[in-house]
């Protein structure tokens, strides 16, 4: 298992973060690949998004029962532009969801990012009124229903993923946003829920020395993910970062699936990141 050459990566990784936000001057690493590749942060609140959404819209509101809902759309959009102009949406308003992506679209603006897979509509149907009649406005009218399911944040993921167009991914995903709300707060499974993606499913067949693309059984990820946390923990507490919670180290091992690739000559991450020496 090759927890030695993860926790390094991690620990590397957390440290530009660290260095930059200190205001120390380039370069805030001496890896290479670290220098010219855009990686996530090893912590997924720490990202840019996932603090905007956290100050703007999360925070605010994080006591009301329907929080969730905008971080439905706040993860579907997944753009802070576009979603400083939709304003909180709560309450829904489909009309002006449609309308300002749309306005967003038909003005040459950025209105979302590809950071997730979202689905798109058949031809003739708008993305936004897609998304908002086919996804938003049913979790909406039942949200209730969704919300009854807030014990856990694996009922909550499973009750997300029964309506159209939220994938096991990005339901994690919302939950993730979630569980720093008085919804989920206090789950019993707060530190050890994860999702896998495609890029952690690949991380963790390196980790564990298997080969890449070899896939997982029902269960067998995250029961590998839980043993592989055990030994990460002790790691990350002798080196005084703050714990890691089960989804920042599936996000650790897809950003280390990343870094493997390019260290192998397999592929380059499509974000070049400026962490050099200034010329």
């Amino acid at each position: 298992m090759r927890t030695a050459e993860l926790f390094t990566f991690i620990k590397e990784r957390h440290a530009i973060h660290t260095r930059r936000t200190q205001g120390l001057p380039k370069p805030w690493t001496h890896d290479p690949i670290l220098q010219s590749y855009r990686f996530c942060n090893v912590y997924r609140e720490l990202d840019t998004v996932t603090q905007w959404i956290a100050k703007n819209w999360r925070e605010p509101h994080a006591h009301e029962q329907h929080v969730w809902f905008p971080m439905v759309v706040a993860r579907l959009v997944n753009w802070p532009d576009t979603l400083q102009e939709l304003d909180y949406p709560d309450p829904w308003n489909s009309k002006n969801f449609q309308e300002i992506l749309n306005s967003r679209k038909a003005s040459s603006q950025k209105v979302f990012t590809g950071a997730y897979m979202i689905p798109a509509g058949h031809e003739g149907v708008s993305k936004a009124m897609f998304l908002a009649a086919n996804v938003l406005q049913p979790m909406w009218v039942k949200r209730d229903y969704i919300y009854s399911a807030s014990d856990s944040l694996v009922n909550f993921q499973s009750r997300l993923v029964e309506f159209n167009g939220l994938g096991s991914f990005l339901a994690g995903q919302v939950v993730c946003d979630t569980k720093y709300t008085r919804v989920l707060e206090f789950a019993p499974d707060w530190w050890t829920f994860a999702v896998e993606g495609p890029g952690s499913k690949r991380g963790l067949n390196r980790v564990m020395d298997r080969p890449i693309l070899k896939g997982w059984k029902k269960g067998e990820w995250l029961e590998t993910l839980t043993k592989l946390k055990a030994t990460i923990d002790p790691l990350i507490l002798e080196a005084k970062m703050p714990p890691l919670h089960a989804q920042d180290l599936q996000n650790c091992l897809c950003e280390f699936d990343k870094y493997e690739r390019v260290r192998l000559g397999e592929g380059r991450p499509r974000n070049l990141y400026a962490g050099g020496v200034e010329l």
